[in-house]
């Protein structure tokens, strides 16, 4: 095992410490109550950017910063903070839907975890996911001293069909919907650092993906 890995390994242990021992837990209930735009911020500032060292440590067996990881940590708070509010939104509005009767099951909170799950991810999901593929292109490209970056020069960088038939059409079904599901069915106070920890998940699930099979 490398000392990488321990530190990352302690690093989610230490998070989820927080979570587990009663003091610790009581302070994180009343920040995220308290001040839930700053909480979604700092969970996935923290989460997502360990996700993202996941996904380097799987495809290159070894650790490294991406370059800009401030900046790149920084446009996942946002998210956080995007996400807090997209949560409330869909959740809302899902409620609304079934106690009108424009959706079955009304009282029944499995149903209602999934509508919230379905109808988030296949609207503001892939919204925030190209968002966020769009901003990650640009900053490879600055670091990688491309000069005269643009829009149309983003935009022909990314590999939308790879993003579509996999990103879109693969995990937004198969492990989005069904994880959301899961997240909804939890007290609302750990939604969003439920919804954190699975950018680390993913972050692992991407990276076997793009890494390629080494030659016999």
């Amino acid at each position: 095992m490398k000392k990488g890995d321990l530190i990352w390994g302690l690093g989610l242990a230490v998070i989820a410490a927080i979570l587990i021992v009663p003091a610790t837990h009581a302070v994180f209930v009343s920040f995220t109550t308290s001040h839930p735009y700053l909480a979604g911020f700092v969970k996935f500032c923290i989460l997502a950017t360990m996700g993202e060292l996941l996904a380097i440590r799987i495809i290159t067996s070894g650790w490294a910063a991406p370059k800009g990881w401030i900046f790149r940590a920084i446009i996942w708070g946002v998210l956080g903070m995007a996400i807090t509010l997209t949560f409330a939104i869909f959740s809302g509005g899902v409620t609304a839907a079934m106690t009108k009767g424009l959706l079955p099951g009304q009282g029944n909170n499995f149903l209602w975890a999934f509508f919230v799950s379905s109808a988030m991810n296949l609207s503001f999901g892939p919204a925030m996911m190209i968002f966020h593929r769009f901003t990650d292109t640009y900053l490879d490209m600055k670091y990688e001293n491309v000069s005269n970056i643009t829009v149309t020069s983003i935009t022909k960088r990314i590999d939308w069909e790879g993003f579509f038939s996999f990103v879109i059409l693969k995990t937004v079904p198969i492990f989005w919907i069904p994880a959301h599901t899961i997240v909804f069915l939890l007290p609302a106070e750990y939604r969003v650092i439920a919804a954190a920890f699975l950018s680390v998940a993913l972050g692992g699930i991407l990276a076997f993906a793009k890494k390629k099979p080494k030659n016999n």
